[in-house]
Formats: C-alpha cells, structure tokens, sequence
C-alpha cells in the first residue's frame, strides 16, 4: 500500500496498512449472537449508528489502520501526547532515530505570510496572520533570521559530525521543533476517531490540524460508514 497525501511544505502522510472495514465492526458487534454478515446491509449500516451513538466502541477496536507520518517534531510530540494521554491501548508508535541514522535534515519553514501571531486571550493557540500586525520589513527580517538559524545549526551539525562526534550528541546543534521526524502510528478505528475529534477542532494547532485532515481523508475511505458516525465535528 502506497497512499500518501502531502501535507506542509515537505510533510506527508502514508496509508502503509488497513486491517478491516465497516463489515469488521457489524461481525464484531455481532459475534455474541452467532451471526455475521458477508456484505454491509442497510441493517448493518443501522447498527453502526447505533453504537457510535449509544458508545459501544469496542466493535470499532476490532479495525486498524497504519500510518507512516512525516512531520514537524512539535506536530509530532504534540500527536505523542494525544497518545500517551489517551486511555486507548490499542496503539504503537515508532519513531526514526538520530541516535543511528544521519539522514539529511529537513525543517519546516512556513511561508512569510503563514506566520501567526499569539491570541488575545488564551495562553496557548494562535491570532492572526502576525503579516496584520508587524510591518513588511520586520516580517522579512523574522523570516530571514529563521532561516540563517536553520543555515547555521547545520554548519555546525555537519561539522561536528566530520570531527567524529557521536551523532547522538551531534544533533544537539539541531533546532529541533521544526526539524522533520518520520513515525509509524498504528492505531484501532475508535482511536483513530478519538484523534481526529481532537485535532480537527478549529482550536487545535493549525499544523497538526492538517495532518488530521490527511489522516480523516484516508480514515473515510477505508470506513466511511464508521468514520462518519465517529466524527463529530466542534466547528
């Protein structure tokens, strides 16, 4: 399986495995009676309804799905933590190391009109465009010095690597919330749904957001009964 979706500016998200479908939650639900369905039925659409509504979920634990993500490390320590705070357990993470590998270094660097600024009200989220509220040349400035940062981080990440520095220590020079990481998420159907009712909130970062919508893309597609009985949207 090859499905991917870009998201960001170098981002993705793949589709790497799928472990049932909309018939897998009805045959689950169903097995205390001895009964199972070889095709999807409008009584079993019914059913579906009904235990997304009333929240018997273990039927949807019976279905998974595999992702390998591609993302920024603070959409990505912000996903982990979704994980580690949810009381899910039918999830596994694995994450790409600096510890053994030295691949090229890749960071996300938003374009200067997608800089936002902090809101008025909350300790955490985001305003505006900060564009509406710095001028032009302090916008580009701001711009120009993350860049330089990301330049000048991998002069010294390099070089310390060519003096024989361990790469475990060598990536300490690395800026590291913007730095891309690559992670497998294997994840059931009800906790896939827990992740996008969280993270496809408008209050949600605006980065993971896009990640979530990439995931609910591919979620639909393999359970679109189930997905759109799980989803609730909070504007």
């Amino acid at each position: 399986m090859n499905e991917i979706k870009h998201v960001l500016d170098k981002g993705y998200v793949r589709l790497t495995n799928v472990m049932g479908s909309d018939l897998s939650v009805v045959n689950s639900a169903r097995v205390s009676y001895d009964k199972e369905s070889s095709e999807l039925s409008d009584g079993d659409i019914r059913l579906i309804k009904f235990l997304a509504r009333e929240g018997h979920t273990s039927p949807f634990r019976h279905a998974t799905l595999q992702f390998e993500i591609y993302a920024p490390l603070m959409v990505a320590r912000q996903h982990w933590k979704y994980i580690v705070g949810s009381d899910h357990t039918m999830d596994s993470w694995n994450e790409s190391s600096r510890r053994y590998i030295t691949e090229e270094p890749a960071f996300y660097i938003p374009e200067v009109d997608e800089w936002r600024s902090a809101p008025d009200n909350s300790k955490q989220g985001s305003g505006g465009p900060l564009m509406e509220v710095l001028e032009y040349h302090e916008m580009g400035e701001l711009q120009h010095v993350y860049e330089k940062h990301i330049e000048e981080s991998m002069r010294l990440y390099e070089r310390s690597i060519e003096l024989g520095m361990a790469p475990e220590q060598a990536r300490l020079f690395l800026p590291a919330y913007g730095m891309y990481v690559r992670y497998y998420w294997t994840a059931s159907l009800q906790s896939v749904a827990h992740f996008l009712n969280q993270r496809l909130a408008h209050d949600s970062q605006v980065e993971i957001q896009e990640y979530a919508k990439a995931v609910h893309e591919f979620a639909k597609e393999k359970f679109p009964v189930s997905i759109e009985e799980l989803i609730k949207p909070k504007g």
